[in-house]
Formats: C-alpha cells, structure tokens, sequence
C-alpha cells in the first residue's frame, strides 16, 4: 500500500483509541488502484446509531485527501448494513459541495483537526 494508506492513525472523535484500534477502519477496508487514480475506503462504525459516522467519514476524506497527491478520486463509504443512515452518509461524504461546506465550519474542522492530530503515547 503506498502514499498515507499505510497508517491512516485518525483518533475517533468520542474515544481515546485510534480508528484502527476500534476497528473502524483496516487495511482490508482500504483499496488502492494506482492505476487509475482512485481509493475507496470503507468504514464501519463502532454502533449502527453512531451519531459521529459522518465526522469519522470526513476526517477519513481530509487525511487522505492531505496526504494523496490531487490526482486521486477518494470515494469514503460505510460498510453496507452498519449504520441505520448509511446511504444518506454515504452522498454527503462523497459530495465535493457538503465536504466542502463542513470543513468551513469551525467548529467541525475543530473536530477533525482534533481526530488528526499526531497521537503520542505517553509513559507512566
């Protein structure tokens, strides 16, 4: 796997792991077709009911969408059956205009820029 797939480490915005920890998010989720351009990812949130699958699914789109050269088509999706508002997650995640209006919002930005800050792991 090359580029930033290789270690996504997103903190979930409501506990202190990573979503790979919860396992939300894993190598196996993660397609890669250098190719052509494109990655797709697919989620599964901790609960069916998650009210934080959205924000998860975002922060998931600005790391990579960071970290990937501009060339690629980032598609983010739930995984089929794991969330009760799965379709209507799954168009506002992968709308250029939603994702684009969410991160102009402070306080989600604030949420995500929390979810993908450096995580270091502290000694007692």
């Amino acid at each position: 796997m090359s580029y930033a797939l290789q270690n996504l480490d997103i903190k979930d915005p409501e506990h202190p792991y990573s979503l790979e920890e919860l396992k939300v998010v894993s190598e196996d989720s993660i397609e890669v077709d250098d190719k052509l351009s494109h990655v797709r990812v697919v989620f599964t949130p901790t609960v069916e009911h998650c009210s934080m699958a959205t924000i998860i699914g975002l922060c998931i789109r600005v790391k990579l969408m960071r970290s990937l050269p501009s060339r690629f088509k980032v598609d983010i999706l739930v995984a089929p059956g794991t969330h009760e508002t799965e379709a209507s997650i799954n168009k506002q995640l992968n709308d250029k205009e939603r994702v684009a209006a969410a991160l102009e919002n402070p306080n989600l930005l604030e949420i995500v820029e929390e979810c993908l800050s450096p995580s270091f792991q502290t000694w007692t």
